[in-house]
């Protein structure tokens, strides 16, 4: 039973783990995340690379010295795949869980004492302002005027389709009359444009269209909130299910009801809405137009908010079989001579994180409030570490207080600090990154949120935030399965 419990709340955990981080974890390739997830996946291979050395150096047994490292790491869902490696293997489990045991609390401690670290010997007081960084979903307001040939007597939708910027047209004036312009409206010359795109797109739209305004582009000729009048803006939320993975420009709002939708926020990041963005479960649309239009594009959207709070246990289940499934499946990996498995852990993590990014484009709804979310992940890692517990509390102070106890202690604590101080210098010493991003990268490469909160107290802006949630997914999974091939390779 106490096996049964641990296993369950293990699936859970890293199950919703991976919906939660599976939305940004493809894109945290991106240019700019890269050179961070690179720098992550070195602290990662360094501790693993310590580990093996210490195991080899020290009398400490390999599968003692994963359970430390999953401790040094405070990754339980790398302990609970070592330990379904070593079961599947025929060898004794339950010593890893012990070594996680006792180095967890230093674990915690570790990272925050590496960044305190780093900044006092390399931080001055003015490295701590936060560098701007561009911002690929801010939205950018400018006005141009229709001055190119090229797009004369030719609708707005047939000029998107032209180059590979995305924008949105809000307005239009013509003579001497602002209106809400429809995707099948024919621009002329002189047309003046009031457009919502990302400002490094603006000096390609100038060419488009053919002139930017230089000034401000609320002009004294141009009264462009003059419609505001006759309009109302309503952010509206998409509930219905039969739209979760639909593109927007497929809905042809702007066409039927003559409205204009600017943005769109989806789990706090603002969206162009442009016509190829793909809908999801959850996103609201900031929608501007008459009042009767607008409530009938709340009919269409949804707009029932409280559906929202009720979590989809048929996706939620059906995910988890799936990820057991993955789990079971036995991998060849050349060098070793058993097949490697996913396992409990590897598998439903991998799953979620698919499920999380590509479910919505198969029109499966696998939206969850965070609070339900952040429910699950509590109540799957209570029910895992609890079980933890009571299998390793045995013999927990009995090992502490040993010699080797106190060895286990001093090698979590290295295998913590150690890594973290070596990247960490390079990060921001050789590759002038900024000091919030690489204690933010420090913080996501040992999946440490409460070194995070130590980060968010201390340093200003917001950049350690972004960079934890930009390496996170990536050295989350990648700790899972290192943790299983390391037993393989070594002991297979």
């Amino acid at each position: 039973m106490l096996n049964y419990a641990e296993s369950f709340g293990l699936v859970i955990f890293v199950y919703a783990l991976g919906l939660q981080v599976g939305p940004g974890f493809f894109s945290s390739f991106r240019e700019g995340g890269i050179t961070l997830n690179m720098l992550a996946l070195g602290v990662v291979f360094l501790g693993t690379l310590l580990t093996v050395v210490c195991s080899f150096v020290t009398d400490v047994s390999l599968p003692d010295m994963v359970g430390i490292l999953c401790g040094a790491t405070t990754n339980t869902p790398a302990l609970g795949a070592a330990q379904q490696t070593l079961k599947q293997m025929g060898l004794e489990s339950s010593t890893p869980a012990l070594g996680c045991a006792v180095t967890y609390p230093l674990g915690v401690v570790g990272v925050i004492f590496a960044v305190m670290l780093l900044r006092k010997v390399l931080v001055r007081h003015g490295d701590l302002t936060p560098q701007d960084k561009e911002d690929v979903n801010k939205t950018y307001i400018a006005a141009f005027q229709v001055h190119n040939p090229a797009i004369f007597h030719r609708s707005i939708k047939d000029i998107a389709q032209i180059g590979c910027t995305k924008f949105v047209i809000s307005r239009l004036w013509r003579d001497g009359h602002v209106s809400i312009p429809t995707s099948d409206k024919v621009l002329e010359e002189g047309d003046r444009l009031l457009v919502v795109t990302a400002e490094k797109d603006a000096a390609a739209l100038t060419v488009l269209f053919g002139e930017q305004e230089n000034t401000d582009w609320n002009k004294e000729d141009i009264d462009w909130n003059a419609i505001d009048s006759e309009l109302v803006s309503q952010r509206i939320v998409v509930t219905r299910p039969e739209l979760n993975g639909k593109k927007l420009g497929s809905l042809r709002l702007r066409n039927h009801y003559g409205i204009n939708i600017s943005r769109v926020y989806r789990s706090g990041v603002q969206l162009l809405a442009t016509s190829e963005l793909v809908l999801q479960l959850g996103d609201r649309l900031t929608v501007v137009g008459e009042k009767a239009a607008i409530q009938n594009v709340e009919k269409v959207l949804g707009n029932a908010i409280r559906s929202l709070k009720e979590p989809n246990l048929v996706v939620i289940f059906i995910g988890m079989v799936l990820g057991l499934a993955l789990g079971a499946i036995p991998l060849t990996i050349p060098g070793i001579s058993t097949p490697v498995k996913l396992g409990l852990a590897g598998g439903p993590i991998i799953v979620g994180i698919l499920l999380g990014t590509f479910g919505p484009r198969i029109h499966m709804i696998t939206y969850i409030t965070r609070s339900a979310n952040l429910m699950l992940r509590a109540l799957g890692l209570s029910m895992y570490l609890a079980c933890l517990g009571l299998d390793a509390g045995a013999r927990f102070f009995e090992t502490v207080i040993r010699p080797e106890g106190l060895l286990w202690i001093g090698l979590g604590f290295a295998l913590t600090v150690i890594p973290t101080a070596i990247v960490g210098f390079i990060a921001f010493k050789i590759m002038k990154i900024d000091f919030g991003s690489v204690a933010g990268m420090l913080c996501g490469s040992m999946a440490n949120p409460m070194a995070l909160n130590y980060a968010s107290d201390t340093i200003p802006g917001d950049n350690h935030s972004v960079a934890y949630a930009t390496v996170y997914p990536l050295c989350m999974f990648v700790r899972v399965i290192i943790a299983q091939v390391l037993l393989m390779f070594f002991l297979g």
